[in-house]
């Protein structure tokens, strides 16, 4: 994100509101190929090569530079390093999304909890000429639509991009629940998640009311927004839902909130 955004604002601006160091940009971003392990295989020869990622990690945030852990575990892996602790193999296994083991935190448990603590994500498929996806980012605390973002394809790269819109610091966040799709379980969320210490998740297998929130959401935009229009371009389709984001965050009535708009409920200091 901050890198899609240098050319429009100041690196350590974006740095600055997204709460990541400007050394953990520049190490991550100017360092490419090999030569993004040096630090990592410097810290491990001082370890006697005794290190795993966590200890790495801790020991790079020593010397001023953070890093992601699962960041440094992939690069680990990519190096064909390993800890005293784990037997090396020649290829990482990758765990199937919806055989994580990941616990469900929520447990349906959507209530009861303090604005931009705990959100909850979905994509989901939209008319607009060809193929297109739209990601939610649902707050727990009002039913507020926090983030959005449109794009032709369902993968992290619009996860992240919903993340961009928010316009609260992602060290509010401390729980991100959503299903068990790929979009969701990968490196590139993970490193994100990692960065600001947000817990992920996962609905429990196949079961959508576990996700129900966001679910409802994602039903709400498309009868009051997407099927009411004609899309014939993915610019009008990423334009359109901010007015209704404004529209059901500040005006909209929900009953869920006997009849108050999210930020008017936040407002009053309600709580579900």
């Amino acid at each position: 994100m901050i890198r899609a955004n240098a050319a429009r604002y100041p690196i350590s601006a974006r740095c600055r509101i997204l709460g990541v160091p400007r050394s953990t940009y520049y190490w991550m971003t100017g360092h490419p190929g090999t030569e993004r392990a040096d630090p990592i295989a410097a810290v491990r020869r001082d370890g006697r090569e005794r290190y795993g990622a966590r200890k790495i990690k801790a020991a790079l945030e020593r010397k001023g530079v953070t890093a992601p852990r699962r960041r440094i575990g992939n690069i680990m892996r990519e190096q064909g390093m390993t800890s005293a602790y784990a037997r090396g193999r020649s290829e990482p296994h990758r765990t199937r999304a919806d055989e994580a083991r990941l616990a469900n935190l929520l447990d349906r448990g959507f209530d009861g909890y303090a604005p931009h603590t705990h959100l909850a994500g979905d994509l989901t498929y939209v008319r607009g000429g060809d193929w297109a996806y739209v990601c939610l980012l649902v707050d727990l605390a009002n039913r507020g639509i926090v983030g959005h973002s449109a794009g032709r394809t369902r993968d992290a790269s619009l996860v992240l991009g919903a993340f961009a819109t928010l316009d609260f610091p992602l060290t509010d966040v401390q729980v991100f629940h959503t299903d068990r799709g790929g979009e969701f379980d990968n490196t590139r969320i993970d490193e994100l998640l990692d960065v600001f210490d947000i817990r992920r998740s996962p609905s429990g297998k196949g079961d959508p009311y576990d996700n129900a929130v966001v679910e409802s959401t994602n039903r709400l935009l498309k009868k009051e927004l997407i099927y009411r229009n004609h899309y014939t371009s993915l610019e009008q389709l990423r334009s359109d839902p901010d007015d209704y984001v404004w529209w059901s965050d500040n005006q909209r009535l929900h009953s869920t909130l006997a009849y108050r708009s999210p930020n008017e409920f936040t407002q009053q200091g309600l709580v579900l």
